[in-house]
């Protein structure tokens, strides 16, 4: 059988973690926490017993419907912890009643049409990879067919003159750069869930990449967009810029599928990287790292990477003496050799209290320092990329750790980052008994960071789910109260809707209901996402 992705871990069923490595976790975990605790078996794909699909697929749309149980489990959660944890026990309460694969857009219309007739609740579905409840089927309905865009993945034109391409929604991140690495090309759009996320599903939820600084934000790339709603095709016009009124593209990036399905988009792509440069600054504190990112960004050296991590994080990810604050700064261009701009880079770092040796600034590329050894920013960043798969080995121990990500304004940052530590320690306290909080600054910007907090807590096995909804509402409401935005780029979904609620105005609220009526008359694209049914 081919190799295909796991219904309950990150990545495919051939990565999945053995019962030996989970094993080893428990170990790990036991004699972290004094405890004594053992490693649970996933339920895999061969084992599960769904309910019963409710609806009778059309004869007209036989070859694109699928009601076999990997594909009804598969699409039923994204990759939240409490996702993580429901498809780990196999619980699959409310699963798609079918999985739909269009080819082209005349069958996702066939789909819609259908779905708007009987009343079944349709769910656009990318990669599968939301954190935020954003695929998961509502309760209510009397039938649910996700839509699957994978069958639509190529990059159909590239326009070298203006750098742009014309590509399908439902093409994954390597695939696109796959296809556009032949014209010497690249997108630059690099989320940590890259491997499985895909071009609609950046743009539906107004994905932020790797990059640190400048384009970062999928907003940044799109230069028009066209999707299929039940009313007809939305498609806005292709320009590199544009004063005519409010943004047609605007009321797509961010829609989280409740406006239309996202078929295929125009997006400004770039040569290759050919000159790079990067360091890695020490500091003593959070604060003055944080000080010295916020003097580059003023500075506007663009970085493409310009990334801060805590003490904690800086220890855990980047194998460092948990006593240090880490900027990671990088450099990159397909045309200009970056040595001039990572040295005033260090400059404005050091001033602010950083530490770099020579030996740990690269100038010409590769993935280690001068002297040949693995730096702290080669470290961090393969602990970056291996992160989900790493937790697939946590599961089933009790243990609760997850993220959130905000972002404030310089001038509120350091009291925000006192408040809302305070509060999910307090959580991490009061449910766990004890935990840890960590930081680090995932975007900078001129006017303010985008931080992104893990928090980590040893619950117990069984009440995992309820013990990690107390801390997530502490975080969501410090967050809030704080007056920072609920999400910087995981989206909203269903799991930041009350904190989304409070943090919109009334009237767009109104206004977003209005253009839904319009679009979705019979309100069937994935309800209960960003307004009520």
């Amino acid at each position: 059988m081919a190799d295909r992705r796991s219904v309950w871990a990150w990545g495919m069923e051939s990565r999945e973690p053995s019962h030996e490595h989970l094993r080893d976790a428990a170990r790990n975990l036991s004699a972290r926490y004094g405890l004594s605790l053992e490693a649970a078996k996933p339920t895999k794909s061969g084992s599960l017993s769904l309910r019963r699909p409710r609806l009778s697929i059309p004869k007209a749309l036989g070859t694109l419907c699928s009601t076999d149980t990997y594909d009804r489990a598969f699409h039923a959660y994204g990759h939240s912890f409490r996702d993580r944890v429901r498809k780990f026990r196999g619980q699959y309460p409310n699963p798609p009643d079918a999985v739909a694969y269009p080819r082209e857009e005349a069958d996702v219309t066939t789909l819609l049409d259908w779905c708007s007739s009987k009343g079944y609740a349709a769910i656009p579905f990318g990669g599968g990879s939301s954190v935020v409840g954003g695929v998961e089927p509502p309760e209510g309905y009397s039938g649910i067919v996700t839509i699957d865009m994978a069958r639509m993945d190529r990059v159909i034109e590239i326009d070298k003159t203006s750098r742009a391409a014309r590509i399908q929604a439902g093409a994954l991140g390597p695939q696109i750069e796959s296809q556009l690495k032949p014209d010497g090309l690249t997108l630059r759009h690099f989320p940590q869930s890259f491997e499985f996320s895909t071009l609609g599903g950046w743009i539906a939820t107004r994905s932020a990449g790797h990059y640190a600084t400048n384009h970062t934000h999928i907003d940044d790339f799109l230069e028009s967009a066209r999707m299929i709603t039940p009313a007809g095709a939305w498609e806005t016009f292709r320009l590199p810029g544009s004063g005519a009124g409010p943004s047609a593209d605007r009321l797509v990036l961010g829609s989280e599928g409740i406006l239309g399905v996202i078929t295929e988009a125009w997006v400004r792509v770039q040569a290759a990287p050919r000159h790079r440069a990067a360091a890695s600054v020490m500091f003593r504190s959070l604060t003055s790292a944080s000080d010295a990112a916020r003097a580059i960004a003023q500075a506007k050296l663009w970085p493409a990477n310009c990334r801060v991590l805590d003490e904690g994080e800086s220890q855990a990810a980047a194998g460092m003496d948990g006593g240090h604050a880490l900027l990671v700064i990088a450099f990159e261009s397909a045309d200009v050799p970056q040595v001039d701009l990572m040295r005033q880079a260090i400059a404005i770092a050091r001033d602010a209290g950083g530490r770099v040796d020579e030996s740990d600034i690269m100038l010409a590329g590769g993935e280690k320092d001068q002297a040949g050894r693995p730096g702290p920013a080669s470290i961090w960043r393969q602990s970056f990329i291996d992160m989900p798969y790493t937790w697939n080995t946590l599961l089933g121990l009790g243990l609760i750790n997850d993220t959130f990500e905000t972002a404030i304004t310089w001038d509120r940052w350091p009291d925000f980052d006192h408040r809302v530590r305070g509060a999910v320690q307090d959580a991490l306290n009061r449910v766990c008994g004890g935990g840890t909080v960590t930081c680090r600054i995932t975007h900078v910007y001129p006017d303010g960071p985008a931080p992104y907090y893990t928090f980590t807590g040893m619950g117990r096995p069984g009440s995992e789910l309820e013990m990690w909804a107390e801390i997530k509402q502490a975080a969501g409401d410090a967050v809030n109260s704080a007056g920072g935005t609920i999400t910087h780029h995981h989206a909203v979904g269903r799991d930041h809707r009350p904190w989304y609620d409070k943090e919109r105005p009334d009237l767009f609220a109104s206004a977003l209901r209005a253009t839904k009526k319009t679009l979705d008359p019979r309100g069937i694209l994935n309800p209960g996402v960003l307004i009520d049914p």
